[in-house]
């Protein structure tokens, strides 16, 4: 949020913008409802109207960690709370959406209702606070599951209702084959990747019926839009599954990643591994596999200390990239300008490098001082992306910026959610292509501001 408020101070125009294209290009939750309650405390009309509309597209549990996060901050103007009451009412108009809602995020619709002293609809009112649920709502249908004793009956229910996985899990005291494979036919294939462990424990995995459900869930998961990429390498660390899912979870995500866009620039990524830089090692491996299965020109590997040490993968997945890097280890001093240089002798031109260090730079030849050279003799500037790990400093980025050479930076913090970020910069032709792309996206604007306009 600190992070947030010095862009939208620096560039309240860029920010508002930045908020929208972000949104539809986005992947890490928590910088979309950073954005939101951002946007609904600016001073600025605009951004309040953004914020507004936005809002509106997040589920119950997201709402509620931005209405918390204002809160924390000391702002929450009356516009944020109109824009609160607007998402209530809509939801509460269709019967069915709501009980659905109140059925996954009972505690988060609680908070907002009560929280903000918003008088709840009738029937939210007997949902969420008096524990008397029509007859006709989600939440009474699941009173009936948990009492019905013949399985069968039991998984119709489950799948004629469509109900959640964790809801079915705190409601019913075991759950049968039959049971299981109800719920995993009503579920996505982000929701059979997020329970996965879960289904395991309750041997879904184990009956073959089952298991062949999980399967053919895991395969819609390589089209899916909605899946996320490292959320499937998560799952499989998660629950142990065998081989066999193993790899098929392994196809999910570079499927997935294949879909962040295509790289058109032949690229050199750069890997610190000096001393204490297992860090960049790893974030390396996981950038090489990033970019080779998402690009159409050449990348060139190469990490280094003092030293420069060409790697080269089998393939482009994550595995093929973890036995190109398993020989190495974090030691010695830190020349950055060491690769670029080994690239210049080999006369190979790229037209982007990306360097994983901490930039912690030691020995020469030092990166700035490489570059000219470089530029001058393949005459080609290459554009410049730094991702920091570890205890970093800003030593490489001072020098590029003294020899006015353009540089960005991303700072990696142990999310590797994020990681697919850094593609946004290679994949545009340039970096101002990508602020162009930005500043071109529209602002959301509230449908009753344009009606009184």
């Amino acid at each position: 949020a600190s992070l947030h408020e010095v862009m939208r101070g620096l560039d309240p125009l860029f920010y508002g913008h930045l908020a929208a294209w972000y949104w539809r290009h986005g992947r890490v939750r928590d910088h979309r409802e950073v954005f939101a309650a951002l946007l609904l405390e600016s001073e600025w009309p605009e951004h309040r109207d953004a914020g507004f509309m936005l809002l509106q597209e997040l589920p119950p549990h997201q709402v509620s960690r931005v209405v918390k996060l204002m809160k924390s901050r000391g702002r929450f103007p009356r516009s944020a709370r109109t824009a609160v009451v607007r998402y209530l009412r809509r939801r509460e108009a269709s019967p069915t959406g709501f009980d659905r809602a109140a059925l996954r995020n009972r505690q988060a619709l609680r908070h907002l209702y009560a929280g903000l002293h918003i008088r709840p609809s009738a029937r939210a009112d007997a949902i969420l606070f008096k524990g008397q649920p029509p007859a006709d709502s989600l939440a009474a249908v699941l009173k009936s599951i948990a009492r019905e004793t013949d399985p069968a009956a039991q998984a119709r229910l489950i799948h004629a209702h469509r109900i959640p996985f964790p809801v079915a899990v705190g409601a019913l005291k075991g759950l049968t084959p039959a049971a299981l494979v109800a719920l995993i036919e009503v579920m996505t294939p982000q929701e059979v990747i997020n329970h996965l462990k879960g289904l395991k424990a309750r041997g879904a995995l184990d009956h073959p019926a089952v298991r062949k459900l999980v399967e053919a869930k895991l395969g819609e998961a390589r089209d899916d839009r909605r899946v996320s990429a490292y959320k499937a390498t998560r799952a499989a660390d998660a629950a142990g599954v065998d081989a066999g899912l193993g790899e098929q979870l392994a196809g999910v995500r570079e499927a997935q990643l294949r879909q962040h866009g295509r790289i058109r620039r032949d690229t050199a990524l750069l890997v610190d591994k000096s001393s204490s830089m297992q860090q960049a090692l790893a974030v390396g491996c996981q950038l090489a596999a990033l970019i080779s299965g998402s690009t159409e020109a050449a990348l060139h590997v190469v990490a280094f200390d003092t030293l420069a040490y060409r790697l080269r993968a089998r393939g482009t997945t994550v595995a093929d990239w973890e036995r190109a890097f398993a020989p190495l280890r974090a030691a010695g001093m830190t020349s950055v300008g060491v690769g670029l240089e080994l690239l210049r002798r080999e006369g190979v031109a790229v037209e982007q490098v990306v360097i994983v260090t901490d930039e912690g730079e030691n020995s020469a030849p030092y990166f700035g001082e490489v570059y000219e050279r470089y530029r001058e003799c393949l005459k080609v500037a290459p554009q410049v992306v730094i991702v920091r790990v570890g205890g970093h400093c800003d030593i490489v980025e001072r020098g590029l910026k003294a020899r006015r050479i353009p540089v960005d930076t991303v700072t990696f913090e142990g999310d590797y959610y994020a990681l697919p970020g850094v593609l946004s910069l290679l994949t545009r032709p340039s970096r101002l292509e990508l602020l162009m792309e930005i500043l071109a996206t529209p602002l959301p604007t509230r449908p009753d501001r344009a009606a009184a306009a």
